[in-house]
């Protein structure tokens, strides 16, 4: 889900004018890769822990990636409903996230 909402960021953003290109464009582009990204990266750690806590960076990324959808249909820039349907989306996934990481939390310390 979440590299569906990070193409559909790359996909809204195409319209956007070319001033915000490296405003809110670029900002919104890096937040939502970063959210699968850090998943990713956590989950490919060896190291106990830290899948947690990549898991609570991609959770931050996608607070910033709400907060930029927000903006971007507060200025105009995205449609509301655009903005609607891709928060809605992150909502979702926050919630999967707040699962998987007190899931993994409660794991590492049952491992101590």
């Amino acid at each position: 889900m979440a590299m569906d909402l990070a193409a559909d960021v790359y996909e809204t953003s195409a319209g956007f004018p070319k001033a915000e290109q490296f405003g809110l464009t670029s900002q919104m582009r890096r937040a939502s890769v970063s959210v699968p990204a850090n998943i990713a990266e956590g989950f490919g750690r060896a190291v106990p822990g830290s899948f947690a806590q990549f898991l609570r960076i991609a959770q931050g990324s996608l607070k910033e990636l709400e907060t930029l959808l927000m903006l971007a249909a507060r200025v105009g820039l995205l449609a509301v409903r655009d903005a609607d349907r891709m928060l809605d989306l992150c909502g979702e996934i926050g919630k999967m996230l707040g699962g998987l990481i007190r899931k993994v939390a409660a794991s590492n310390a049952t491992d101590r």
